[in-house]
């Protein structure tokens, strides 16, 4: 399956931008989906992560009561709606795919998207 994100992009600290992956070669239905980010330094980190039928959910502690992920599955679609942005949000965030319900490490997924940068100032 092929993933490609987009909707990154510059936003005051306090801002919201919703970010998208859209699926093609495969349904996402038969996959978990999930959402990592990495700064410039840093690892790449667990964002959020839903399962195949975004009955279920999880979130990293530091994104908890802001960002929202979901999906459509008839529009092969999975996105990351992100409010109350901090600086610390900036990063490249990555979408992914595994055969997984979902997971929180990068090694349970298989499949990556290419990132889109989201660079939130104070």
């Amino acid at each position: 399956v092929q993933l490609q994100a987009s909707g990154g992009g510059l936003v005051q600290a306090g801002g919201s931008l919703r970010l998208s992956c859209a699926a093609s070669g495969r349904t996402l239905t038969r996959y978990g989906m999930g959402w990592f980010r990495q700064a410039p330094g840093k690892e790449r980190e667990f964002v959020a992560a839903i399962n195949w039928s975004g009955i279920s959910s999880l979130y990293a502690d530091s994104v908890k009561g802001r960002f929202t992920i979901s999906r459509d599955n008839d529009k092969n679609t999975v996105y990351l709606q992100m409010n109350s942005l901090k600086p610390e949000d900036t990063g490249v965030y990555y979408c992914a795919a595994t055969t997984r319900p979902y997971g929180m490490r990068t090694n349970d997924y298989t499949y990556w998207g290419q990132g889109t940068q989201v660079t939130v100032s104070s």
